[in-house]
């Protein structure tokens, strides 16, 4: 994919949850953490781009993660992957 990141996981790196950061569309890192910041926050390095964190030690909706892994993807790789 050209080196390019779209996703990584957190397990108790910078506190004692267990999380997946996202490449996110712009704004919405914001609106999901003030709609519910016991799922969502802004994950360290990555949050001043945009990402969003979801943490996973929560009750987890497993089909909006998929749907939210598969948009981050599509923002970051290249066109021709998209065909």
């Amino acid at each position: 994919m050209g080196g390019k990141q779209f996703a990584t996981t957190a397990d108790h790196h910078h506190d004692d949850r267990l999380s997946v950061w996202l490449a996110a569309p712009d704004g919405a890192q914001q609106m999901l953490v003030q709609a519910n910041p016991e799922r969502f926050f802004r994950p360290p390095y990555v949050g001043v781009r945009g990402w969003i964190g979801i943490y996973l030690d929560v009750e987890v909706d497993w089909v909006e993660v998929g749907i939210m892994v598969e948009r981050a993807y599509k923002l970051v790789a290249p066109k021709r992957l998209l065909r």
